[in-house]
């Protein structure tokens, strides 16, 4: 899902929650929901989490996608690994 669809599926005070989580104002998502300003990666990683995967960084950094494929890859060997 897109940050502006999640957003707005979760309201004010979700968006303020969220924005909390992140250590981030809920105005900076507005500028990256709206394509205004772009996403930094700790702030992917952040939203990916706190949205528990609804908004994932793929979806906010396109551009890192490779990388985003090989860190999820080796986190799922490393699970599989330890269980």
């Amino acid at each position: 899902m897109d940050l502006r669809t999640y957003l707005l599926s979760i309201g004010k005070s979700g968006k303020a929650a969220l924005a909390t989580a992140c250590n981030t104002s809920p105005a900076y998502l507005e500028q990256i929901a709206g394509g205004h300003r772009a996403c930094r990666e700790a702030l992917a990683m952040a939203i990916d989490r706190a949205s528990g995967g609804a908004v994932t960084v793929e979806e906010l950094r396109p551009d890192l996608i490779a990388h985003w494929q090989y860190l999820r890859g080796t986190a799922q060997r490393e699970r599989s690994e330890a269980g």
